[in-house]
């Protein structure tokens, strides 16, 4: 059973529940195209990603003068489980991609802003990344 903090190790708790990964993602408004990329944390082999719990979490509305988008993925892919999804206004908005949602290694989950035109004032989003062990043996 592997065990860890979150961003440096996958997780997994002795007993039967939800695990999830939260990362806080903050509108810096220092310069405009902002591309950062963020660890969110790293999930255990053989997890089950919870696709409808998972996503981003909006509580600040993005100010960024074109597009407002975050990608939630991997390292090796950065969009594999959300592509573009929109942080201009405030709501949930959940994970879009039809994939394996099972991961067969420890698996570090990214999210990215991919935003464009001039600097943005604003804007605060949660990534949640819901997700069941492969505790059933």
């Amino acid at each position: 059973m592997t065990t860890g903090t979150a961003g440096t190790a996958a997780r997994q708790f002795h007993s039967q529940q939800i695990h999830y990964l939260r990362k806080s993602l903050t509108e810096t408004g220092t310069t405009a195209n902002q591309s950062e990329v963020y660890t969110v944390g790293t999930i255990p082999a053989g997890a089950t990603i919870l696709k409808a719990l998972s996503g981003v979490n909006v509580d600040v509305a993005y100010t960024s003068a074109t597009n407002k988008l975050i990608n939630i993925g991997t390292t090796a892919n950065d969009d594999l489980y959300g592509t573009l999804l929109s942080v201009a206004s405030i709501a949930f908005v959940p994970l879009d991609e039809a994939v394996a949602m099972t991961v067969s290694a420890d698996t570090v989950i990214t999210a990215s802003h991919a935003l464009t035109g001039s600097a943005g004032t604003a804007g605060r989003a949660e990534v949640i990344i819901a997700y069941i062990p492969d505790n059933d043996g």
